[in-house]
């Protein structure tokens, strides 16, 4: 399926075409390069393009929760960044995001509380911000 079929394909239960245009007009927003592969195939896509289509389907359902695992993972920097903003502006919609996320530092900026887990355990548990100058997590996690 090409990029705008799969984003249609997120919105399959929304009736009105309004809402639909207006996902999409969001999404093409957040991710630039989406709108610009919009009738490419998706197997086509980059790794962090693919990511980008997969939370954009995703959005296009207007969910409530999300689950995202590692969406960072493997990708460029500047994407790690657009993905983390989407996450962010998500969280002021009012969407809940369960995060289960690698990047430490980038985690806990945005979350409102964190669990660090170890070898399957929870570790430390705790609002964000005082697991981000915990010093165990600061020496461990975040290099410092």
């Amino acid at each position: 399926m090409s990029v705008l079929e799969n984003l249609q394909m997120g919105a399959y239960l929304q009736k009105n075409g309004k809402e639909v245009a207006q996902g999409l007009d969001n999404i093409f927003a957040s991710f630039p390069v989406l709108k610009e592969r919009r009738k490419q195939m998706a197997g086509s896509l980059s790794g962090g393009e693919q990511q980008m289509l997969a939370i954009g389907r995703a959005l296009m359902s207007k969910p409530k929760l999300m689950l995202l695992d590692e969406p960072s993972l493997g990708l460029a920097p500047l994407l790690v960044d657009t993905i983390f903003a989407v996450i962010r502006q998500l969280r002021e919609e009012g969407v809940t995001v369960l995060l289960v996320e690698q990047n430490a530092y980038q985690a806990l900026r945005i979350a409102d509380r964190a669990y660090v887990l170890e070898t399957g355990h929870i570790k430390l548990q705790g609002p964000a911000h005082e697991l981000a100058i915990n010093e165990e997590v600061k020496q461990a996690y975040l290099g410092g």
